[in-house]
């Protein structure tokens, strides 16, 4: 698979500066159905991120988010293979990535597209495990794969 990041990516991507409130976060990210916001300095920069799960806390509406946002960020150039942001995501145990070029957000990934990638090409095992296999689990693996094969 050769697809990068730029392929795959929201590239119309909103943001919030660490000054914005808790209110006025909670209700950008309610009325786009979004599930997190980069967040970023004077130049565009990456300084944090607040995602949904963030204001699931108690908060006052006039606290700025910069109290309670992830300020640890990973990014991942939008030129780079997808299997970046995956390896990312999985090793962090997180959902979203920034996408920057020249260290300014342009993008952001998620889990969900990644799922999506998956989702719309039929990925082919190469040497399936034989059906008659005495290994544990091995007729029910090759019934996943063929279900997952069908058109």
């Amino acid at each position: 698979m050769n697809v990068k990041i730029q392929d795959i990516m929201t590239a119309q991507v909103m943001t919030a500066t660490p000054h914005q409130t808790y209110a006025h976060v909670k209700s950008v990210l309610n009325r786009n159905q979004g599930s997190c916001l980069p967040v970023v300095g004077p130049n565009r920069e990456p300084v944090g991120i607040i995602t949904a799960s963030d204001l699931l806390g108690q908060h006052p509406d006039n606290q700025p988010i910069s109290k309670f946002m992830s300020t640890k960020v990973f990014t991942v150039p939008s030129t780079s293979d997808v299997s970046l942001a995956a390896r990312i995501m999985r090793k962090h145990h997180i959902h979203h990535v920034i996408v920057t070029e020249k260290n300014e957000v342009v993008g952001l990934v998620s889990a969900y597209d990644l799922l999506q990638l998956v989702e719309d090409h039929r990925f082919v095992v190469k040497n399936p495990p034989d059906v008659s296999s005495k290994k544990k689990g091995g007729r029910r693996r090759q019934e996943l794969m063929s279900e997952g094969t069908e058109e």
